[in-house]
C-alpha cells in the first residue's frame, strides 16, 4: 500500500501515537507525517504509508497551513500552553505577578495582530523538538535546563480575529512552515501586556489537504478493511 492522506488527530495522542495506530491497523512500517501536532492539538494530520508516499513528505511539510487558535490573556505558561505551570502574568522588567488593570480592547488587538503578519522572528518554545546542542529543546528543558534559543525567520500570511471575549482570544492563522502557535500565542500576550498562552488549536489545513476531508483514524481503519 502507499497513500499521502490526511488523518483528523484528536486532542491526547502524539503524531507518533497516531502512526503506531496506523501501522498495526495497516501492518506497514514505512509510514510518516508532515509537520507535528502536539498532544492538546487536534486537526490535520498529513501521513505517508508506504515508501512512495514517505518520500513526498519533505514537500508537503513546506505547504501552507492553516489553523484556529484559541489563546487565553492575562496568563503564561511554562510550555506556552495549556499544558505546562500556568501563572497570572508577570513583569518581564520586575518578575512580578501584576493585576491586569485595562483590558486590551477590540482595536488594541486588532493593531497588535498586524504586528505579526509577514516575516518575522519567532522565537520556540523550549519545550519543543527543536535541536539545541544535537539535543531536542524539551529534553533539556524537562531536566531543568535554561535555554537561549535562538529566533527563527518564519512567514505568517494572515491573521483573522474570528472572536474578542477577554480573556479569549480566537484567531485563524494561515502560516508558513515552522511556525509555533504556541509562540505567536505567548508573543501576541507579551505585546499586548497581558501575557497569553495557547489554549487549543485545531490544525485545519494542510497545502490542499482539509480537515473536511480528513479521515479520523477509525473511519480509515474501517476503510481499510473494506
Amino acid at each position: 500500500m502507499s497513500a499521502l492522506l490526511a488523518i483528523n488527530k484528536p486532542v491526547g495522542p502524539t503524531s507518533h501515537d497516531v502512526l503506531q495506530t496506523l501501522r498495526r491497523i495497516t501492518g506497514e512500517k514505512r509510514i510518516g507525517h508532515a509537520g507535528t501536532l502536539d498532544p492538546l492539538a487536534s486537526g490535520v494530520l498529513v501521513v505517508g504509508i508506504g515508501r512512495d508516499a514517505t518520500k513526498q513528505l519533505d514537500e508537503a511539510v513546506q505547504k501552507e497551513k492553516e489553523y484556529l487558535a484559541t489563546i487565553t490573556l492575562g496568563e503564561t505558561s511554562t510550555t506556552d500552553d495549556a499544558e505546562g505551570l500556568i501563572t497570572k502574568y508577570q513583569s518581564p522588567i520586575t518578575n512580578h505577578q501584576l493585576p491586569i488593570t485595562k483590558q486590551p480592547t477590540k482595536k488594541e488587538v486588532a493593531v497588535v495582530l498586524k504586528e505579526f503578519i509577514g516575516s518575522i522572528k519567532q522565537v520556540p518554545p523550549p519545550y519543543s523538538a527543536v535541536k539545541i546542542r544535537g539535543q531536542e529543546a524539551y529534553k533539556r528543558a524537562r531536566r531543568g535546563e535554561k535555554l537561549n534559543m535562538p529566533p527563527r525567520d518564519v512567514d505568517i500570511f494572515s491573521i483573522e480575529l474570528i472572536s474578542y471575549d477577554y480573556p479569549t482570544l480566537v484567531l485563524k492563522v494561515t502560516t508558513g512552515p515552522g511556525v509555533y502557535i504556541r509562540s505567536l500565542a505567548r508573543d501576541i500576550g507579551t505585546k499586548l501586556k497581558t501575557g497569553g498562552y495557547l489554549k487549543q488549536l485545531i490544525r485545519t489545513r494542510v497545502g490542499q489537504y482539509t480537515i473536511e476531508q480528513a479521515l479520523t483514524v477509525e473511519q480509515f481503519a474501517k476503510q481499510f478493511e473494506t
